[in-house]
């Protein structure tokens, strides 16, 4: 799977490998140990393997998507649980790492997608991924976007507390970053 999201976009696995050293960080900060934390972490790395199912056209576009484009895109949370369902063999860590990834694109406040699940519903696991994903992508140049500083990204982490992003996760994510002197 790892070799498939490498061919497909460099920038995916290098944004993965980034998450995946934050999610052990927030984890840990969160209390989650044992299998839930292997089972985040892993899923972090995993989390974008949904997107080698998407035309690399739309993945390398320069500029904004088209509706058509946006909707191929979403689906990616869909087929990265399907893909680690039929690819790994399906014990209990497996499942977890499966739903988290499934999840990664749901908000807080229940306007994320696939399914538009909202605040509990919403496995920590994946609430954790979903404020890593925004953060790394904010704070990374892309072919379509700016990177923002640390401060602007902070804030506006800040600013979607309780809507894109859970408010628990924030907090901690805030108190990680002041205590490595990000902030």
């Amino acid at each position: 799977m790892v070799d498939r999201v490498k061919e497909k976009d460099r920038r995916i696995q290098e944004h993965s490998r980034r998450i995946e050293t934050l999610a052990q960080k927030m984890g840990q900060a969160l209390g989650l140990d044992g299998q839930r934390l292997f089972s985040l972490i892993y899923a972090a790395f995993l989390h974008d393997v949904g997107k080698t199912k998407v035309p690399g056209e739309v993945l390398q576009k320069a500029g904004p998507l088209n509706e058509e484009e946006w909707e191929t895109v979403k689906k990616h949370p869909v087929w990265g649980k399907e893909i680690i369902d039929n690819n790994l063999k399906l014990n209990y860590s497996d499942q977890q790492i499966s739903d988290i990834v499934y999840q990664h694109h749901e908000n807080f406040d229940g306007t994320g997608y696939p399914r538009g699940l909202k605040g509990d519903e919403i496995l920590l696991e994946a609430q954790i991924l979903s404020l890593l994903d925004a953060f790394d992508a904010m704070t990374s140049e892309r072919p379509y976007q700016s990177a923002k500083t640390l401060p602007e990204a902070l804030e506006e982490i800040k600013r979607c507390s309780g809507t894109q992003f859970a408010p628990r996760v924030v907090d901690k994510f805030l108190e990680l970053m002041e205590a490595e002197g990000e902030e």
